[in-house]
């Protein structure tokens, strides 16, 4: 399984989803540009010493992250608070990739069009969203749960 950050605008975040990737055992995928240095030291005050379990994977752009072969050969699951399937209805699979948006502004059209599939976590009836490390790790969590990982 991988999680993908579509241009994360806050270096915690990323630091806590390097945390997640190295406990769960998935890949992680970083799609710049961030908002951030990628050197930022919150990164690693966050991560930890989790980095060296689960080194991210940097894509310069959206165009490069979707050319690769990991995209073309794998479904892109995004999380999203808008029109979308409960986590709990998608029947993941072992090489779907999970893709998180901007915290500020989820992901552009275009991004979304080109997902195979768009998920929620359904939340209580005032809640707005998530912080998208928490929706990644409750994500990840339900896709090994339905795998028997």
């Amino acid at each position: 399984m991988h999680l993908a950050l579509y241009q994360p605008e806050i270096a915690r975040n990323v630091g806590a989803a390097i945390r997640i990737a190295a406990c769960f055992g998935v890949t992680l995928h970083i799609i710049e540009p961030c908002g951030f240095p990628l050197k930022d030291k919150e990164i690693r005050k966050v991560a930890m010493d989790y980095g060296a379990l689960s080194p991210p994977t940097y894509h310069t752009s959206w165009a490069s992250f979707s050319n690769s072969v990991l995209r073309r050969t794998n479904r892109l699951i995004l999380l999203s608070t808008k029109d979308a399937r409960p986590i709990y209805e998608v029947g993941f699979q072992k090489d779907d990739i999970l893709l998180m948006g901007q915290e500020s502004a989820g992901v552009p059209d275009k991004v979304r069009n080109s997902c195979d599939i768009c998920a929620r976590i359904p939340l209580a009836e005032n809640a707005r969203s998530l912080n998208v490390s928490v929706a990644a790790g409750i994500t990840i969590a339900e896709a090994t749960r339905q795998l028997g990982i």
